[in-house]
């Protein structure tokens, strides 16, 4: 039948439905022309075409009245296909909205799914007549209208964050006490059960993996693996149908809506991973999925001759932010997930792809200007991976204000610190403080260092004590290796082991790793599953395994290990003293002789240059005074707290370490001790004198507080 259309805007792009019907938008430069396929279902093979009349400039656009969310379709677009010009239009092939704001269901693949003749002699050259819409999943209209109540943002400060990765599906998808059927789901995240253990555990923002549509690559499936992590979108708007419970024709929109909701209720913001950097459609040899097919030339970075891509994220091409309308498609994505999904912030995937102009990373590129006076995008949790695998891509510190970044250099610091590598305490000392070496002239905060020591890409906690190679089945995962350098030690056996001995000093390993981290100045984050001894069976890249190699087993959980990080995290909540807002100056506080940081060799003395050029020195104490915070608190107040003083001891052998001089406290109680499996009780901890030797066990943290132990323990006035 006639599907009666109108005019229609060429803005807002992609589908929208205003109650009386919805406005069709693409962009397409270069395209001759642009039908839009109206399907029944996503399986209907016999969709209703409109061909596009109207073009505003480089956008093609369509009203059609009495159009109803629910709505299934795709584009085919017309152009020259010419991979040496840098254009492969081909209208055998349906195309995803860029813009599309729900995805039934996902690719089928077939050979018709290529723009080129697969197996022809000229590859890439040759040209494919076969439909691919039976292949490719379907867009969908959405309805937008959500009863959010009076959802406002949490609006955590960095420094009050602490930062938990986690995987919609591998963290519910064992988890006993969550109904079935929303394990692995965004329902499943939101679930009652998943939020009283965040809360417990003390976490302030839980930061997902990849949700937009993303495409499992094909040479995955024909292994029988998958794309598990995620990081290769097809739709930057779409949250991924895969981890739906209710549907995925606009239900998933709504279930992801509600899994914001539920944990802002309580508190905890919610950080997405997104990858702007590439999409899902490969190098030149890639199938023809939507940006390729819609216009190819106006969404990549090609090469001088056209006709191949650059590639400075390893996925076989990368996006060309800068192209205006690459960049209004970041900036829209982003826009949108602030608005519509009320996310509170975005961790960047190989951010340093999107701020290169040319072939260099550029600090002042187009992409931060414009980020930086948006009104929306500005005040959110903007947070990047400074790095790709380009020439000059590894930009750790070098990002602008406004901005924190994975600091990848606190990572192998502290890993290094802890297997007992030598000349590691004068960095040791930069990373502890929160990284001022990299942020501090860039009129950043600590806040600026997201501290980590494991995160997806890499070992778990466990086995970074665990094993010294990487055990990946070559025959299910022979494609990267993670991490280029894990930085792990076994502590003297690869791998599972009966040794009570090293298995003791394994879970002493990753107390050591975990007090650093929550005692460190900057923003800790930490992988979910590593507080309760999630192993990967010594894979260091776990990112086609969708099994129980990725999932958390919630049964096999180290409850010992669990409790203490719930007592670690609420203890750093507790005291400013460990996520101040402010640089330590390293001068005398006003009307007190003592420092607000000062650093001592076991023997109770200052650290002078020589302590610190030891290349064989692993220890160190140093004091936190509790005065010297530099901040008030948000009436005003002067914010002042405990002052402490943590022990740090690599050396494998126990030492004796003299407390300082009484101007730096008289007594001192033991608040934690990672030679022990629990923290000691607030009233009970044993109580020390300035000048008195205490033993610190071989590799091992001893954390004092000056006082009794028997007061309060919280900022005060």
């Amino acid at each position: 039948m006639s599907i009666s259309t109108y005019p229609g805007s060429p803005y807002p792009l992609g589908a929208t439905w205003d109650g009386k019907g919805v406005n069709f938008a693409l962009y397409a430069d270069n395209a001759t022309g642009v039908t839009l396929c109206l399907f029944k279902d996503p399986a209907d093979p016999n969709p209703e075409m409109v061909v596009f009349k109207e073009r505003t400039h480089q956008v093609w656009h369509a009203y059609l009245p009495g159009l109803q969310p629910g709505q299934v379709y795709g584009y085919r677009v017309a152009g020259p296909y010419e991979p040496a010009n840098g254009h492969r239009y081909n209208e055998h092939k349906l195309l995803i909205d860029p813009y599309a704001k729900a995805i039934a269901g996902v690719i089928d693949w077939h050979d018709a799914l290529f723009g080129y003749k697969i197996g022809d002699a000229a590859e890439d050259l040759s040209f494919s007549e076969e439909d691919s819409a039976p292949y490719l999943p379907k867009c969908v209209v959405i309805d937008p209208r959500f009863d959010w109540e009076d959802d406002t943002p949490p609006r955590i400060a960095y420094h009050d964050s602490i930062i938990y990765e986690a995987h919609v599906k591998g963290f519910t998808k064992l988890h006993p006490d969550i109904p079935e059927p929303l394990r692995g789901t965004y329902a499943g995240i939101g679930h009652e059960v998943t939020i009283n253990y965040l809360k417990a555990l003390g976490i302030t923002a839980i930061e997902l993996m990849p949700v937009h549509h993303f495409v499992v690559d094909r040479y995955l499936l024909d292994k029988g693996l998958t794309n598990y992590w995620g990081y290769n979108t097809i739709g930057f708007f779409a949250p991924d149908a895969r981890y739906a419970s209710q549907g995925v024709q606009g239900q998933q929109v709504q279930e992801f809506k509600q899994m914001v909701k539920n944990l802002h209720k309580a508190g905890i913001e919610v950080i997405i991973d997104v990858v702007y950097n590439h999409t899902g459609e490969g190098s030149h040899l890639g199938p023809t999925l939507s940006f390729r097919g819609i216009d190819n030339a106006s969404y990549y970075r090609l090469t001088d001759d056209k006709r191949y891509y650059m590639d400075y994220t390893g996925t076989g091409n990368t996006m060309n932010a800068n192209l205006p309308n690459v960049l209004r498609l970041i900036m829209d994505s982003l826009r949108y997930w602030i608005a519509e999904m009320h996310v509170d912030g975005f961790r960047f995937d190989l951010a340093a792809t999107l701020a290169r102009e040319l072939h260099e990373v550029h600090r002042l590129s187009a992409f931060f200007d414009i980020i930086h006076q948006d009104p929306m995008i500005s005040q959110v949790k903007l947070i990047a991976e400074p790095w790709d695998i380009g020439e000059g891509g590894y930009q750790v510190g070098k990002f602008p204000p406004g901005w924190a970044e994975w600091n990848g250099l606190y990572r192998d610091c502290i890993r290094d610190y802890w297997r007992g590598e030598d000349r590691t305490l004068p960095e040791f000392a930069q990373r502890f403080t929160g990284s001022a070496d990299l942020y501090k002239d860039d009129y950043r905060t600590p806040g600026a260092s997201i501290n980590f020591i494991t995160a997806h890409d890499g070992f778990t906690l466990l086995d970074l004590v665990s094993y010294n190679d990487k055990h990946n089945d070559a025959n299910k995962d022979n494609n990267t290796d993670g991490e280029s350098h894990n930085r792990s030690w076994n502590c003297g056996a690869e791998g599972p082991t009966d040794d009570a001995g090293i298995n003791a000093l394994r879970k002493k390993q990753q107390r050591n790793f975990l007090a650093t981290l929550f005692l460190s100045q900057g923003v800790p984050m930490i992988v979910a599953g590593d507080e309760c001894g999630r192993t990967q069976q010594g894979n260091n890249n776990a990112y086609c395994q969708d099994n129980e190699i990725s999932w958390i087993n919630w049964t096999r959980a180290d409850v010992e290990l669990l409790s203490f990080t719930r007592h670690l995290i609420q203890l750093r909540i507790n005291h400013p003293a460990f996520h101040r807002r402010r640089w330590f100056q390293g001068q005398p506080i006003r009307a007190r002789a003592a420092e607000d940081i000062a650093w001592f060799t076991p023997e109770g003395q200052e650290m002078g240059q020589e302590q610190w050029d030891a290349a064989f020195a692993k220890s160190v104490g140093i004091f936190l005074n509790g005065h010297g915070l530099h901040a008030v608190g948000p009436h005003g107040e002067q914010m002042i707290d405990d002052s402490f003083y943590i022990i740090f001891n690599a050396h494998h052998d126990a030492l004796d370490f003299m407390l300082p001089e009484p101007k730096y406290g008289k007594q001192w109680c033991v608040m934690l001790d990672t030679d022990k499996a629990t923290l000691p009780e607030k009233d009970s901890s044993p109580v020390c004198k300035s000048g008195e030797t205490i033993p610190v066990a071989g590799r091992s943290i001893v954390l004092l507080k000056a006082g009794t132990g028997k007061q309060g323990s919280v900022p005060i006035a």
